[in-house]
């Protein structure tokens, strides 16, 4: 088995044994939640803030594994392989990183959350937009419109912009790091347009090919 497909499963284990052993440390009511001006505003039990994100991770580790030999496309997975793997290392990492991010605030360390979480957004948004670059006609990943999954013309076009866009969303949310009163607003109003752009961008396409 190649080492991309063990590392994200590694990163899940590691979650595991770090909440095992930094579990006599931690509060019996954690912080879990923090809003968009930085301030905590959700709190879990001690078990379920410690094993939350482990277990989700564990549960996103087999849905994305396994979901693409369900897929009517599954043979066009081995065309982006090597991307899809390499972003889930990308999106385990960034859980993991949340995940630290979580256990050091509730060790008792004070620091501006959104700044820390600014560079690990922006990152996954740039790893997402390279993985949409690259996707092929599958019924599980990238920009699945009804006109996208009935051309693949439209397919390549719409997934080949909005890549682009998805990079450009990572790059303009890391201004987030020295604006944090604005990183919430830097990186929403970014997605939406990138969302609604590609939306009807392949409608546009679509509409354009029939009518040729």
């Amino acid at each position: 088995m190649k080492i991309t497909k063990i590392i994200p499963f590694l990163l899940v284990i590691i979650s595991f044994i770090v909440a095992f052993i930094i579990s006599p440390h931690m509060p019996y009511m954690m912080a879990s939640h923090w809003g968009i001006s930085g301030q905590v505003d959700g709190y879990m039990s001690k078990v379920s803030g410690l094993y939350f994100l482990p277990v989700l991770m564990l549960l996103m580790y087999v849905l994305l594994r396994f979901l693409p030999t369900f897929d009517p496309y599954r043979h066009n997975f081995s065309q982006f392989e090597k991307h899809y793997d390499n972003f889930m290392i990308v999106l385990f990492c960034f859980m993991l990183y949340i995940y630290g991010l979580t256990l050091v605030w509730n060790l008792g360390y004070r620091f501006n959350m959104i700044q820390f979480l600014v560079p690990a957004l922006s990152t996954l948004f740039f790893f997402t937009g390279h993985l949409i670059a690259n996707t092929k006609m599958n019924w599980f990943v990238g920009i699945r419109t009804p006109w996208t999954m009935n051309n693949p013309k439209v397919w390549q076009k719409t997934h080949a912009i909005g890549g682009k866009l998805f990079k450009l969303v990572g790059l303009i949310s890391l201004i987030g790091v020295l604006l944090p009163d604005f990183a919430f607003y830097l990186l929403l109003i970014p997605l939406l347009f990138t969302v609604v752009f590609v939306f009807v961008y392949s409608y546009v396409l679509y509409s354009r090919y029939n009518q040729a």
